[in-house]
């Protein structure tokens, strides 16, 4: 109950965390518990990830990367992506000014540094291209 007190976690993050201190079928009774009484929710989870993560500056394909890694299958990720209502470009465009500023890059070597940094951000090459052409 201390892990789900201090943020929402997946399934997989609580089953690792469990199983270091438990055995394995206490861990699946515990968790199918916590799923059946409300407290642990996969599409909670993304939903409240999604938010905070492109909050912070990252992009799409990053989120849903990261999404992946924490075991939310693609059916939830495109539900929590969809729920979001984010515009990614806008947010693109803010990552940018806030990295860069209004200066546009100086020459190709420095247009493909931002594009580098914007791509490890999780933006797609065509929103980055039409925002640095």
């Amino acid at each position: 109950m201390d892990l789900l007190a201090r943020r929402e976690h997946s399934q997989r993050e609580l089953r690792t965390k469990l199983e270091r201190r438990f055995p394995p079928l206490q861990v699946d009774e515990t968790l199918q518990t916590l799923a059946a009484e409300g407290l642990q929710s996969d599409s909670r989870f993304a939903e409240a990830f999604v938010r905070q993560r492109s909050q912070r500056g990252y992009g799409p394909l990053r989120i849903r990367q990261e999404l992946r890694q924490r075991g939310i299958s693609e059916e939830l990720a495109a539900v929590a992506m969809d729920g979001a209502e984010v515009d990614w470009f806008a947010r693109l465009a803010y990552v940018h000014e806030r990295k860069y500023g209004d200066i546009p890059a100086a020459d190709l070597k420095e247009k493909a540094r931002r594009t580098r940094f914007l791509l490890y951000r999780g933006f797609s090459g065509d929103q980055i291209r039409e925002l640095l052409d």
